[in-house]
């Protein structure tokens, strides 16, 4: 799921430079993802209802593998914003389900296959983010070549894992489903509310950074290539933070993780803000925190729901509240940029986000459930 997002960043200056859309304006690509998971992950719940798991989980797999072919179609620019549209809406149903699949499937051991879950999402992100400039020089052809790394990135696995997929839940049998009453409590249930703040800042940080990673590295000095290397990077140490999880969600750590957990974002963006071409060596921090805090975001989803279904209604809600909240970063972040033509500036949206993350995580964190008032 997770290359069909970060391959983006690395190639977006020769997305600009082969359609003429403005740097700025498409930092929203990852508007449009986030935007379209704000919508669709509250109906998510629903198709996993009627379909079961496994079959909704399959069938927004194939959806993925069409956005992604749409969105290489050489021409018009339009099939870049379309393709982008149909990821994310086959990306909000595979968001949504599968912590609700894990929950099911593992509910003694749901830190260390949360952990475990988020650490195969980064480790593809950060491969995919490393190759997609080098699969783009391939071809020599700029207008094709940023085209075949986002086809080759987002869809070169899907036909196996569509077939893993099949494999794994070909027998099973719809669940008892939860009644529409029980759906719609998870709206006014303040411990959901506090789980879709935390899922909205921890995103926003990601999604403000794997964007725009590369285009602060290369204004450093540093080659694309580099740049690439340098958003892989911040990916594999995101998988290090991601694996990491078990061990600080364990026992007292998973009232305190949640909460302490922001400190150390806040460490590189300051570094990045006082030394800027030491960008390789902040990416390290970064990366680390932002798995951690993805890992921790989705394990909230389970760890705050009784069972599988429940955790399936609150990852649908705090999704779409926190993806709303997120989809605002990135845009933002290359807006004031722009503006400005400060990326210092810019980084104090993240402080801040960082910050409320922290507040929002003490909160989060305390052993309460949704549905139980």
């Amino acid at each position: 799921m997770r290359p069909a997002v970060t391959a983006v960043g690395p190639v977006i200056d020769r997305i600009s430079a082969d359609t003429g859309i403005p740097l700025a304006l498409l930092g929203s690509l990852s508007t449009i993802v986030l935007i379209t998971w704000a919508i669709v992950s509250p109906f998510a719940h629903g198709f996993g209802r009627r379909l079961g798991l496994g079959g909704a989980v399959l069938a927004a797999m194939c959806l993925l593998a069409v956005g992604a072919l749409v969105r290489s179609i050489p021409g018009s620019s339009v099939w870049l914003w379309i393709g982008t549209a149909l990821i994310g809406v086959a990306l909000a149903v595979g968001n949504v389900l599968l912590p609700a699949v894990i929950k099911r499937d593992f509910p003694l051991r749901v830190p260390m296959m949360m952990g475990l879950y988020s650490a195969i999402l980064g480790g593809a992100g950060a491969v995919a983010s490393g190759l997609a400039v080098p699969i783009a020089d391939v071809t020599g052809d700029p207008a094709a070549g940023w085209r075949l790394a986002l086809l080759v990135t987002g869809a070169a696995l899907a036909p196996f894992a569509l077939f893993a997929w099949w494999r794994v839940t070909r027998h099973e049998r719809q669940a008892a489903t939860a009644s529409g009453a029980r759906r719609l409590g998870i709206w006014r249930d303040p411990v959901a509310w506090q789980v879709a703040a935390y899922m909205g800042v921890q995103s926003t940080t990601f999604y403000v950074l794997v964007t725009w990673i590369a285009t602060m590295s290369v204004d450093t000095g540093r080659s694309p290539a580099l740049a690439g290397v340098d958003v892989m990077v911040y990916q594999i140490f995101s998988l290090v933070g991601s694996l990491a999880v078990a061990l600080l969600m364990r026992g007292r750590g998973s009232r305190l993780t949640p909460g302490m957990l922001p400190v150390l974002g806040i460490i590189g963006i300051a570094g990045l803000m006082v030394w800027p071409d030491g960008i390789g060596l902040w990416v390290v921090p970064l990366g680390v925190f932002s798995g951690l805090s993805l890992g921790v975001s989705l394990t909230l989803m389970a760890d705050r729901a009784r069972d599988h279904t429940a955790s399936s209604a609150l990852s649908g809600m705090s999704q779409s509240v926190g993806y709303a909240i997120a989809a605002i970063g990135p845009a933002l972040f290359g807006a004031v940029h722009a503006l400005t033509g400060s990326w210092t500036i810019s980084l104090v949206i993240l402080l801040v986000s960082m910050t409320l993350q922290g507040a929002v995580g003490f909160f989060a964190g305390r052993d309460r459930f949704v549905l139980e008032r």
